[in-house]
């Protein structure tokens, strides 16, 4: 165990298996404590990617919001959720409505928007009996550890993500775009490159074409940056694949990933990105009270199967749109 000179005098535990770990002594206010080492905690997040503060004795929503806003002044409305949240302030949300015995394998947060969220920020209200933990893995050793052939087609031709709106699985068009009007769900759609088809039905599928690699906007280092693995199909539980190709089939799973050409991603290609993240991941079990911050372009997140009751609250603020967040012709040509 060492600690990091950035934050002195705090005392930043630092284990390979780990987060970054801050012990605090329970201050009266946190939010006044917050604000207070915004600086040295920013910091500690920008050397490590990720940081647990752990002391601060987190209870209740109100309190939650204040410290969020100490740390990284106004949060971001989230836009094209793929998944419900419950609100609970402006820029303050429950964590996605996901079922506690299905993983979620590690992602970074809204990738596959045009205005990223810079700064996750998590706040355990009530910790899970076992599980549940918000795993993370360094973007950068990620890519270095992919396969060259496989990252360099990606970073050629980016990656597509398809949708499917429905009234059944994932978020409704409220919930993802912030409205139900046809004429405001088109307009956001042309004015965030969005390729969109209404279905006879009514429903909605759009396309979106991403990169996979970026340069992060501080640093200059390159990572692997994307949602690739976590929204394609083979990610999915083998049952609740099969049901819902069965039900929507190929194309109208409520969402899939491909390559940036169309062409699918095959089953052993997603496996190993998810073995890759897996073996670079990092972990430490929520306690209640606990803060965690997550430099969002550098580090992906993920929220592991659980039993018991979890509430963790979730803002996103410093709303990046990344110079190379689209792929480009010449890209393409490389």
């Amino acid at each position: 165990m060492s600690s990091s000179p950035l934050a002195a005098p705090l005392d930043v535990e630092l284990r390979p298996d780990r987060p970054a770990i801050l012990h605090v002594e329970g201050p009266p206010d946190a939010a006044s404590w917050a604000a207070e080492h915004r600086e040295s905690l920013r910091a500690q997040v920008t050397e490590h990617g990720a940081l647990v503060v752990r002391g601060l004795n987190l209870r209740e929503a109100a309190q939650v919001g204040a410290v969020f806003t100490g740390l990284a002044g106004g949060l971001m409305p989230e836009r094209e959720a793929f998944a419900p949240r419950e609100a609970h302030g402006p820029g303050l949300y429950s964590s996605t409505t996901w079922p506690a015995n299905q993983p979620m394998c590690m992602h970074h947060e809204l990738s596959y928007t045009l205005e990223v969220p810079g700064l996750m920020l998590f706040a355990c209200l009530t910790a899970p009996e076992q599980g549940g933990a918000t795993a993370v893995a360094d973007a950068e050793q990620v890519l270095q550890a992919l396969p060259a052939g496989l990252t360099e087609r990606f970073e050629r031709e980016g990656w597509l993500l398809t949708r499917t709106y429905n009234d059944e699985i994932g978020a409704s068009l409220g919930e993802s775009f912030g409205t139900d009007d046809r004429t405001e769900i088109e307009r956001y759609c042309r004015d965030h490159a969005i390729e969109f088809t209404w279905q006879p039905d009514g429903s909605l599928h759009t396309e979106q074409r991403r990169s996979a690699v970026v340069r992060h906007p501080l640093t200059g280092r390159r990572c692997w940056f994307n949602q690739i693995a976590f929204l394609n199909e083979w990610t999915l539980d083998p049952e609740v694949r099969e049901y819902m190709v069965d039900v929507y089939g190929e194309d109208g799973l409520p969402f899939n990933t491909r390559y940036g050409d169309g062409s699918p991603i095959g089953e052993d290609v997603v496996r190993l990105l998810n073995t890759t993240y897996e073996a670079h991941t990092r972990r430490e079990p929520w306690q209640a009270g606990d803060l965690m911050l997550v430099d969002n372009i550098r580090t992906a997140h993920s929220r592991e199967a659980f039993t018991g009751e979890r509430q963790v609250l979730v803002g996103m603020a410093e709303p990046r749109r990344l110079a190379d967040g689209r792929p480009t012709p010449e890209a393409s040509r490389r």
